[in-house]
């Protein structure tokens, strides 16, 4: 699904809002959760998951063409982990 596809979902359920406030409403959360996690923070969503940052140190990696030795940088990605009612649903526990 993408986020277009999500929009319009969550138009089709809820009639009365417009198609482009529920664009601006998922836009808000999702800038909102971003903003988070380049602040270092961590966002939890009950019962869905939890958004963090993980650091990746820099580190010597290889290239696999030439095999030669290949500096990398440190960096930082995001991590999510699904939440316990998430992981159950997804495993045929419930609907």
């Amino acid at each position: 699904m993408i986020k277009s596809e999500l929009v319009q979902k969550l138009a089709d359920r809820n009639p009365h809002l417009y198609q482009r406030d529920v664009e601006a409403i998922v836009n808000a959360i999702l800038d909102e959760i971003v903003g988070a996690l380049c602040r270092g923070d961590r966002v939890e969503l009950r019962g869905f998951g939890a958004f963090s940052v993980k650091n990746r140190p820099a580190r010597t990696g290889r290239n696999p063409r030439t095999g030669e030795a290949v500096s990398v940088a440190e960096k930082y990605v995001p991590f999510f982990k699904t939440g316990k009612e998430m992981r159950i649903r997804l495993n045929g526990g419930g609907e």
